[in-house]
């Protein structure tokens, strides 16, 4: 993927929703959530401030984020389902495990 987001724009990779509930109930497609985190795949080069500086992201590529249920405009690369989101719509960075 040759896609490079611009200023403080992030590429999102979203996870894949949610196959089973936690007591092994199927979820059929028409009933699944949106998910509200995934993997960074690209960012952008960061924030230019009112000053003129630029602010370099707090995420990185590899990074695995939350992020708001209808946050990012989606788009689809190389038949790849991705968000292109603003850093400031990420709420949290999750844990490596």
């Amino acid at each position: 993927m040759n896609l490079k987001p611009l200023a403080d724009r992030v590429i999102v990779k979203p996870s894949a929703a949610e196959e089973r509930t936690k007591g092994g109930i199927i979820v059929p497609d028409t009933a699944k959530e949106k998910p509200v985190w995934g993997e960074v795949i690209a960012i952008g080069p960061g924030k230019i401030s009112d000053e003129g500086k630029l602010i370099a992201p707090e995420v990185k590529v590899g990074d695995q984020v939350l992020y708001g249920k209808y946050s990012g405009t989606e788009v689809t690369i190389d038949r790849e389902e991705l968000l292109i989101m603003r850093e400031s719509d990420i709420f949290a960075i999750m844990p490596k495990k």
